[in-house]
Parts: structure tokens; sequence; C-alpha cells
């Protein structure tokens, strides 16, 4: 038994020692085939590096969003929904959203976090005062107020382009549509050229005055064929092409914001804005015996006092807007001679409007908004005489009315924050209505500086 042991012990100890010659074989060829790598231990060191800097960049993350849970507990609901987004004016116009940061200029419509002031935002970054919100569409359709102290400049360069064509006929009307009398072809065409500054200065955080201060040239071509010769058709044709270049009307008013847009309301703004005569009269201008006139008129020759109340609605990524107004105008005596006619008295008929529309941001730096305005001039009234054609004496007064009008524009904006200070707007109207200028298109660039 011990013999068989001893035996079996030689034998233990034999695979020992033929396994230690193997193991260290084997390890001497791993250590030729690894020369060259990192050690176990250098790895470990390593991964021990790259978990300190891993729980540094942790550390600095939740310092961050315990700083962004602090700013939207200041800024309360609206305020911590406006974080996501940016913005539009007034606008007016201006949109006119969301998109984000410094504070821009109010009057149009479009951008969220960055959208609405009649102005604009800044570009995607933390979290921003939901009042810097505007709209990217025209700046009479308004915007949040700008904001105290500051003061936003902006340059407007704005076209517009009428073109009517009527058929008038002057006689007798048989029925079934024999006429019997004269035709005359009545075409006109109008385009004016208006360069403005814009000015609005914050008060208070709810409280602006503005101004606008419009230059304005105007061409106006009108043609008036009569339809006597058939073989003749520019026989006794009128062409009277009339030019103006001067100051035009300019308006200036007030806005306070009423609400906040706090718990999903929407903010609201009322307005109140004014239009003084300080364009040429048309009532002043020099005309010939005919009456037409031999020089444009640059502004109406009336004031014009406006009521409105402005909302708008943020709804990331998108901002909703409505404004409604009423136009009061205010008649004066005119007391002139017009042709054959004495013109006494001239007052313009009220105007109510109405523009909605959507401001939507596509990025922290761009956004679009569409909308429609009508407005409904009523007709205006003038009290006339008519002068004899012996004497030249008025005969009694005639107080007559013209139709109303109903002016349907489509709005498209687009908004393109270049600076936090800075944007450009740029705007266009198309005419849905027969009466409304076929189209118009603005270039809006507001700046805004801390006045006080």
């Amino acid at each position: 038994m011990k013999e068989m042991r001893r035996g079996s012990g030689a034998c233990a100890l034999g695979f020992v020692v033929v396994s230690l010659i193997t193991s260290s074989t084997a390890s001497a060829q791993i250590g030729v085939a690894t020369a060259g790598e990192p050690s176990i231990a250098e790895m470990r060191q390593a991964l021990a590096a790259e978990r300190a800097e891993l729980d540094r960049q942790q550390k600095v993350l939740e310092a961050q969003r315990v700083r962004i849970m602090s700013l939207e507990a200041r800024l309360g609901p609206a305020g911590a929904s406006a974080v996501t987004g940016t913005a539009s004016t007034l606008s007016p116009g201006g949109v006119p959203l969301p998109a984000s940061p410094p504070p821009a200029p109010p009057t149009a419509v479009a951008q969220s976090a960055s959208v609405l002031s009649n102005g604009v935002q800044s570009v995607g970054s933390a979290p921003v005062d939901q009042r810097q919100v505007q709209v990217a569409v025209l700046s009479e359709q308004g915007g949040i107020i700008t904001k105290a102290g500051q003061l936003t400049l902006e340059g407007d360069l704005e076209y517009a382009r009428s073109d009517r064509s009527d058929v008038v006929f002057r006689g007798v009307q048989i029925p079934e549509a024999v006429l019997i009398g004269v035709f005359d072809i009545n075409q006109s065409r109008q385009d004016v050229l208006t360069a403005a500054v814009v000015a609005r200065l914050g008060l208070t955080s709810r409280f602006e005055i503005n101004g606008r201060f419009p230059f304005v040239y105007r061409s106006d071509k009108s043609v008036i064929a009569p339809v006597a010769n058939p073989m003749s058709p520019n026989a006794g044709q009128i062409d009277s092409p009339v030019t103006a270049r001067n100051l035009g009307d300019i308006d200036f008013g007030v806005r306070y914001q009423i609400t906040d847009g706090q718990s999903g309301a929407p903010y609201l703004i009322a307005g109140l804005q004014a239009v003084a005569p300080t364009g040429t009269d048309p009532f002043a201008v020099p005309r010939d015996a005919l009456g037409n006139a031999l020089r444009g008129a640059t502004g109406a020759g009336f004031w014009g006092v406006t009521p409105n109340v402005t909302a708008i609605l943020p709804s990331d990524p998108a901002v909703l807007f409505a404004t409604i107004g009423y136009t009061r105008n205010f008649g004066r005596n005119i007391g002139r001679q017009i042709g054959g006619t004495l013109v006494d008295r001239v007052r313009p008929g009220d105007a109510p409007s109405a523009s909605a529309g959507i401001a939507i941001s596509l990025n922290p730096r761009t956004s679009i908004s569409f909308g429609y305005a009508h407005t409904w001039a009523f007709g205006t009234s003038t009290r006339l005489r008519m002068l004899s054609t012996t004497d030249n004496t008025p005969g009694p007064a005639i107080d007559t009315t013209s139709r109303d009008l109903q002016l349907g524009r489509f709005l498209f904006g687009v908004s393109y924050r270049t600076s936090p200070k800075t944007t450009v707007n740029w705007n266009v109207e198309v005419g849905a209505t027969n009466d409304a200028a076929n189209v118009r298109t603005s270039l809006r660039i507001p700046f805004t500086i801390n006045a006080f």
C-alpha cells in the first residue's frame, strides 16, 4: 500500500511538473503575442479615469438641470412652455410662434418661444421671457409689448400695386339687354412705394408708445376711352398719368398688455392708433378745368382713430393670432371747386376690420405665418353743390354717399432672426376682393436697443 501511494504520488508530482512546464510555455507564448499591448493594470487605470470623467460630467448635467428647473419655476407655466420655442410685432403686423432667446422687437407675428413681440426674439437656447414672442405677418396685426426701457427702430420698405379695368355705360337700357348710349372704358393703375421709419418704446413691462413716419412715392395712371367709333378705337382717349413724392400720413399710438398668458390663456393687448393728415391733401393738389388731378396725393387728408384688441395664443410650435379693430374717420369742410362742382364737406366712412392667422416656427431662427385680413369700409358721405354753367353760381346742396368697399387680403410672412437684436421680416398681401390692392409686399428690419 505504501509503494502504491508512493507510485501514485510520484505520478501526481510528475503530472504537476508537466503541467507547470506546459503552463510556463503557454505563458511565454502569450507574453510574446501580447507584447506592446497595455497591461491589465494600465487598462484598469484608464477605466478608472473614464469613470471619474463620466461622474464629473454627470454632476455638471445635474447642476444644469437644477438651474433649468429653477428658471422654469420663476417663469411660471407660460414661461416654461416658452422654453421650447421662439419667435412679430403690429407685427403691425407683426405677427408674428416658437423659437427662443434674448429680447427682441415688438411688431408683427411669427415664432414661439421666440415669436411674437412685434419684433422677434433670439435663437435656440435656454429659457426666455414669453413676452418676447413675435409674429411675422404684418406689423398691423400686432404683437407682444416692447420690454420696459427698450427702443425698437424699424426700417420699413413697402410696395403696393392696384389695377382696375371697368366698362361704364352712360345711357338707357331697354329690356333684353338692348343698350342705347355711350360706353366708357376706364382703366387705372396705381403704384405706391413707401419708405418708413417705425419706432416703439417700452415705458413699462405692459405699456408702449409707437410712431410711424412714412415717405411716399406714388404713380397713378388712368385711361378713359369712350367707345364712340369702332373704326377708331383710340378716338377721344384721355390719358392722365400723375406722380407724387412727399411725406405721407404719420400714425402714432399706444398699446397696453392686459393679460400675461398664464395657464394656457392668450395674451391680450389693447391698442389705440391715430392717423394725422400730414401727407399731401388730395383736395389741395392742382387740377385742370375738368377736375383731373395734375399731381398725386400722398395722404388721405383726414384724421382717423382706431381702437383695437389683439389676442396671441402660443401653442408650441405655433402661435395663433387674431385682431379686431374699428376705424373712426373724421370729416371736414373742403370748400373747393373741382370741375363743375363745389365740394362743401367730405366724411370718409368708418371701417371695422378683423384678421386672424397662424405663425409656425420652422427652427430657432426661421418662422412663417399665414392669415387673412378683412376691412369693411363704409361709404364716404359728401355734400356738394353743382355750379351753374352760365354764371358759375352754386346750386342747392346735394348729399351723396358712395358705395361701401370690401377689402379682403390673404397674408403671408417669413421671419428670419439674424442676431439677438435684429430680425428680417418679409410680408406679402394678396387681394382677395375686387376692392383690395392686387398685391402689397413689405420688408421690415427692426433693431432693438436699450433706451434707459
